[in-house]
């Protein structure tokens, strides 16, 4: 039900694993595939306390702070759900392997592409309105000025999305993204708290 807010939402889904649940909140957490040590800590740690609070995790399970966040949602034993740029039977990145083999166990796999469908470019920016429209808030732990992620958050907002961004260095590239969301209206956090007393 939650992506019939999307617009151009999927005509079905392909799933290993199940579907997020209608009643429980929950959040995406998102970024760069070439985040910094300080990101994908960030990540780990927001998706294990938002997990252990109850809270699913959606991401895209892509390289960087994607995967860290799901790390942390199983690490705090709680749910995450993956949305995939091709079939559910098609592991990418392959470094992620351990991860693909784990959600489906504590969540699940999710894609609008049939079997046997390979990861191109394309997909990517196009499965990220299901990220968003299985979420109830979107989570931004660095962003590069033009990035994917973005792509995301321009989703959220047309969903009517809550959005939240970590800050960043001034000089750190990875941050451009998510400081100017700050600077846009984006709730500036730094501690899973922020985001789960909007949840109570």
């Amino acid at each position: 039900k939650r992506l019939y807010s999307v617009y151009d939402y999927p005509m079905g889904l392909y799933i290993k694993g199940e579907l997020p649940a209608e009643d429980r909140a929950t959040a995406a957490v998102i970024g760069a595939r070439n985040c910094t040590a300080y990101g994908r800590e960030t990540a780990d740690y927001m998706g294990r306390e938002l997990a252990a609070a109850g809270v699913q995790v959606i991401s895209g399970m892509a390289l960087g702070i994607d995967g860290a966040g799901h790390e942390g949602a199983l690490a705090g034993g709680g749910k995450t759900y993956a949305v995939l740029g091709c079939g559910v039977d098609q592991c990418y990145p392959r470094s992620n392997y351990e991860l693909y083999e784990s959600i489906p166990f504590h969540g699940g796999l999710i894609s609008e592409y049939s079997l046997k469908t390979p990861p191109v470019p394309r997909n990517f920016p196009v499965r990220n309105r299901i990220i968003s429209g299985l979420s109830d808030v979107i989570l931004v732990i660095e962003a590069k000025e033009k990035s994917g992620t973005l792509i995301t958050v321009d989703f959220a907002l047309e969903q009517g999305k809550n959005v939240y961004a970590i800050p960043g260095n001034i000089d750190s590239k990875n941050a451009i993204g998510t400081n100017e969301l700050i600077k846009q209206g984006a709730k500036l956090v730094t501690k899973p708290e922020e985001i789960l007393e909007d949840f109570i």
